[in-house]
């Protein structure tokens, strides 16, 4: 009987061991989840003014956030709006579209408001073939689709007004630079930029990559 019971719980203690052996392998084995080339983020291409025309603007962005709030960002024309992508996806993409865009220039047309955040106070710039070319171009590459013709402009102000308040600071850009509305510069530089635009304190946006366009024939 002894015996009997021994063997018995010998093949129980064959059978727990088993069990943990099994249990062990099985907590070790990784969840399963998306690598980092896999991982999709959101990105735009955005056209960088000359150094010159960016200190210019950077004074006027200043003057604004100063009475009116608003996060603080590069001056940029957005020629991509956001689309999710991989990030290797992103800069093939990106790559391909700078092969085909020859530096342009940009004229700014009026200090102009819009309806949401990210279009509270601009510089309207004029369509000009050049500017919507550049834009039509880079959107084809990225196969980026809008359901509203293509805006070309330049942020001032990022924030949420009431419509007062954006004729204040439209009419406050004009005053801080009376001549903005004649100000025309060339585009040499494109960049991509990761822009989550569910972040509106854009601490987590981040420029990936530039390039240097080739100057016009």
């Amino acid at each position: 009987m002894f015996s009997l019971n021994f063997i018995k719980f010998l093949s129980f203690l064959g059978l727990f061991s088993s069990f943990v052996f099994l249990y062990s392998i099985f907590m070790e084995i990784p969840a399963k989840t998306d690598t980092p080339a896999s991982q999709k983020h959101v990105y735009s291409v955005w056209a960088i003014p000359p150094e010159d025309v960016a200190v210019r603007i950077k004074k006027l962005m200043q003057g604004l956030r100063s009475e009116f709030g608003g996060p603080q960002f590069e001056p940029h024309v957005t020629v991509v709006g956001a689309i999710s992508l991989t990030e290797e996806d992103a800069l093939e993409k990106f790559k391909s579209c700078c092969d085909g865009v020859k530096s342009y220039v940009a004229t700014v047309d009026r200090v102009a408001t819009g309806t949401f955040f990210y279009q509270c106070v601009y510089l309207l710039l004029q369509p000009s073939p050049e500017v919507v070319g550049a834009g039509g171009h880079c959107a084809g590459h990225f196969g980026y689709k809008s359901s509203t013709a293509y805006m070309p402009h330049l942020s001032l102000l990022y924030e949420d007004l009431t419509d007062e308040e954006k004729k204040k600071a439209q009419e406050k850009a004009n005053s801080l630079d009376e001549s903005i509305n004649d100000l025309s510069f060339e585009i040499s530089r494109l960049a991509l930029w990761k822009t989550d635009t569910g972040d509106k304190t854009l601490k987590s946006w981040e420029k990936i990559a530039e390039c240097t366009l080739s100057p016009p024939n």
